[in-house]
């Protein structure tokens, strides 16, 4: 369920920036963004690759994954290690992710240091040096980390199994860490082709906030950056089609681990689209009106409180993604309560909902609180760099990323209720039982 809810809270966060917000593009075609805040003398360093999970090849699952960790193990000039030990050695820290929709790596160092992470990352973007025992000792990690956080999951299983259900044939239905039969065939030259296919100036985005000067921040990105040739290899990310979802989906999982049983129900659903963000701005708003709240939203105030069917309930969008996504509810029935009575539950809140229309105090009561939450937001400048890369890595662009907050105050009951009657449909649906044993 973490996993369900991480990326709405992401979305609902989009439009907070710390301060001015400048951004270029150097001659080899690496962008560059800079977000001003000089608040306190540090700076967030960010390189973000528009290549994530879904965009490597079939038979090749945990490709981009495996080579964040690679990343990690040295250059011709940087041994296995070093670069995050030089960086905690200026007091920094710095890390790396991998999404379906890009991969990103960060430093966060004192202001003054950041021509030396410029240095470090640079530097890796074209001089990895990979050896076999590197390679090896890797790919036991990324097992062991299937192992320990999926394979022992059932929760992260059962979210692979609905990921699946939903995406018949769009790579989105892949998990990033990758299916373990096709980890166990990776190798170093897999790693070696597909960083260099996909890691050059000209697919990558440079984040730099915090406290710095756009023309510095230029000037020492021409320095480290500008030099790299960039890649005639960079494809177009044109991925398979989904093809239309005729009739509605349903699994039930059953595993002796499962502590509590629960229902999860995701709707194919459009993403946020450059210059046009108005019907992720309404999606966004259902999502809180059905369960963003745990006491006030609707499925909560019905399922929980009213008839106590639930003990639990959310609801999740995540708008910033390339490709068509997902719009997804969950419920935790009450003890004593069966999984097909909460759904049957569930069922009826969202068509009263769909009958009654959206409650113009709640309404106005949730735009409030999106307002004020991105007004808390504008104090965190790793934020604010995160939310920038997420979304120029997902094909939105820095004029998206500032017209959001409009976006969404203008959004209506009408927006709301149109999305609602679009996305919510039973035959773009896939809806998964998870249990402990074989529901009755």
């Amino acid at each position: 369920m973490r996993n369900l809810l991480t990326a709405f809270f992401l979305m609902l966060a989009l439009p907070a920036f710390a301060g001015p917000v400048t951004s270029a593009k150097l001659d080899n075609g690496m962008e560059v963004v800079v977000i001003e805040d000089h608040r306190a003398p540090v700076v967030v360093h960010m390189v973000w690759y528009r290549i994530g999970a879904a965009d490597q090849a079939r038979g090749h699952s945990g490709i981009a994954h495996f080579l964040e960790h690679l990343m990690f193990q040295g250059t011709k000039t940087v041994a296995p290690g070093d670069l995050s030990k030089i960086v905690a050695a200026q007091g920094g820290s710095d890390n790396a992710f991998t999404t379906q929709d890009y991969t990103a790596y960060f430093q966060r160092v004192a202001a003054d240091r950041l021509g030396l992470v410029m240095q470090l990352e640079s530097d890796r973007m074209h001089n990895l040096n990979l050896t076999q025992q590197d390679v090896d000792t890797e790919l036991k990690v990324i097992l062991d980390e299937r192992t320990q956080r999926t394979d022992s999951d059932p929760s992260a299983l059962f979210t692979e199994q609905m990921g699946a259900a939903q995406y018949l044939n769009h790579p989105y239905g892949t998990p990033v860490i990758g299916w373990r039969s096709e980890m166990e065939g990776l190798t170093r030259q897999d790693a070696l082709d597909f960083y260099k296919a996909n890691y050059a100036p000209n697919n990558a985005i440079l984040i730099v906030a915090g406290d710095v000067k756009p023309d510095e921040v230029l000037a020492l990105a021409k320095k480290y950056y500008g030099p790299i040739p960039p890649s005639d290899a960079i494809q177009p990310r044109v991925r398979p089609v989904e093809p239309p979802q005729l009739a509605a989906r349903r699994l039930t999982m059953t595993d002796p681990r499962v502590a509590q049983p629960y229902v999860v129900r995701t709707y194919l659903a459009p993403q946020a689209k450059t210059g046009d963000q108005k019907q992720a701005a309404a999606l966004t708003i259902l999502a809180e009106l059905l369960g963003g709240n745990a006491s006030t939203s609707l499925m909560a105030r019905s399922l929980m409180f009213d008839s106590h069917e639930a003990t639990y309930v959310a609801a999740q969008y995540d708008g910033i993604s390339l490709d068509p996504t997902t719009f997804g509810l969950v419920v935790v029935p009450a003890q004593g309560v069966s999984l097909g009575d909460a759904e049957k539950a569930m069922d009826a809140c969202l068509a009263k909902f769909l009958k009654d229309g959206v409650d113009q105090a709640e309404f106005d009561r949730i735009k409030a609180q999106i307002r004020a939450k991105q007004v808390y937001d504008q104090d965190n400048t790793q934020g604010a760099a995160h939310r920038y890369g997420m979304a120029l890595a997902s094909g939105l662009t820095v004029q998206d990323v500032q017209d959001w907050p409009k976006v969404l105050a203008d959004v209506t009951p009408q927006d709301v209720m149109a999305a609602a009657a679009q996305v919510l449909d039973p035959k773009q649906s896939v809806t998964g039982w998870l249990s402990p044993e074989e529901p009755k």
